[in-house]
């Protein structure tokens, strides 16, 4: 294909189909392992660590695709500025978590058994850190096929650790099957830096150095890419500590809310984002190839490229959604065993078409040097998001105050999002 980003983008939409396929696997095989309380402690757990995990990231394959793309810098020295960093942060942030953990689990969540889980989090950070530095290079070179064989690869290493020893672990306790499935990343991620390393033997050798001006270009993406991803985690952190207290407060029982929570999150969440895959090929091929064009002023091609993300990512969200809402129950049934979230599903399904659209919209502008835009509408978007699902908590709505609440940001953010783009199309002749 003499189209870059359309081949990139296909290789990533193909490993990305697989690596879902093996992804729905995998949650079918520790669903019915560890069960509904399980389910509920891990939807509880999981918020916090998506939020540290950003943290810990640093939007680091943003800020390297981007850099790498550009061609400013040799490749090493951007590798040993980038670890740098992100070690630094990751020390910082394991001192964070081991100091709070029982604040958090005890005062914050309702949930003393989470305090293990935490310590578990801690372990898997600087594994995950280190294959992103990794896996921005590859994207900024669009060369897909590093990514896309070390995620099926991943995965398929976590099946088999999962049907070998997750048994195992549960028959000792609940909070120890949860901890081992957080600790698989220790593993996975570990494979992935292998493969990382054997794709990069073919690159030139290279001196490398930490260098002020290469650490200024990268914590100048990263720290606008990640505020915005990190408000959004924030949020998701924010989500159960509100949710949980206020409908406790509400007379609401803790097993319900662990057991709808989790229904939200593991079955409904889940499989209204499974096309996530398509969207994350699209939005990750944008970024290099926007900047590309951007940087060299060619606007019609710019244009060209949002158009066909957009509307590629119309088409494959509105034919899940659709699928999604009119086969919801027997499609919980095959994948998870039962019809929890489905009528969460019912709720949220319409609104979903717009949702697909998220990603390209905010990866045009983190590509166009526009990330403080992106990062207000997503702290805009939190903020409306909680405090709707505030409102509709005290109206006792139950988990679908959370449903509610994720509706009208939706809206929100994709609207608030396409208008920054149509500005900026708009801004260089008509689109």
């Amino acid at each position: 294909m003499k189209n870059k980003f359309i081949k990139s983008t296909f290789i990533l939409i193909i490993g990305g189909f697989v690596v879902k396929i093996l992804g729905f696997v995998i949650k079918l095989l520790y669903t019915r392992i560890i069960g509904p309380e399980g389910i509920g402690l891990y939807s509880l757990i999981i918020p916090s660590y998506s939020l540290f995990i950003t943290i810990a990231t640093l939007a680091m394959p943003v800020a390297i695709s981007k850099l790498v793309a550009e061609g400013k810098y040799p490749y090493k020295d951007i590798f040993s500025s980038a670890f740098a960093i992100i070690f630094l942060v990751d020390a910082l942030l394991i001192f964070f978590i081991l100091a709070f953990k029982n604040f958090i689990s005890i005062n914050l969540l309702n949930e003393p058994r989470l305090e293990f889980l935490f310590i578990a989090i801690t372990i898997t950070i600087p594994f995950i850190s280190a294959t992103t530095v990794y896996k921005g290079y590859f994207l900024g070179k669009q060369n897909m096929i590093p990514n896309t064989v070390s995620n099926i690869f991943e995965q398929i290493l976590r099946i088999v650790l999962i049907i070998l020893f997750l048994p195992i672990i549960y028959k000792k306790s609940i909070i120890d099957a949860v901890a081992g499935l957080i600790l698989l990343s220790v593993f996975s991620e570990s494979l992935s830096l292998l493969i990382f390393l054997f794709f990069m033997r073919k690159e030139k050798r290279q001196i490398s150095s930490v260098k002020k001006d290469i650490c200024h270009d990268i914590l100048k993406t990263a720290i606008p890419s990640v505020s915005s991803r990190l408000i959004g985690n924030i949020g998701f952190f924010f989500e159960p500590v509100i949710l949980t207290n206020l409908l406790l407060y509400k007379g609401f029982s803790s097993s319900y809310i662990i057991r709808e929570y989790g229904s939200y999150n593991a079955y409904a969440i889940a499989l209204l984002t499974m096309p996530s895959f398509f969207i994350m090929a699209i939005s990750n091929s944008l970024i290099p190839e926007i900047s590309k064009y951007y940087i060299k002023g060619n606007i019609t091609m710019v244009k060209k490229r949002i158009k066909e993300a957009l509307l590629l990512s119309l088409i494959i969200g509105s034919f899940f959604s659709m699928g999604i809402l009119f086969f919801r129950e027997p499609l919980l049934n095959a994948l998870y065993g039962t019809n929890s979230g489905s009528e969460y599903i019912k709720v949220l399904a319409p609104f979903f078409v717009l949702f697909y659209l998220e990603g390209p919209l905010s990866s045009t502008l983190q590509a166009t040097n526009m990330s403080k835009q992106a990062l207000k509408i997503s702290t805009l978007g939190v903020i409306v998001k909680l405090l709707f699902m505030t409102i509709f908590s005290l109206l006792k709505c139950g988990i679908l105050s959370l449903v509610y609440a994720e509706i009208i940001n939706i809206f929100f953010v994709v609207l608030s999002l396409g208008h920054e783009v149509i500005s900026l199309v708009t801004s260089s002749n008509s689109f």
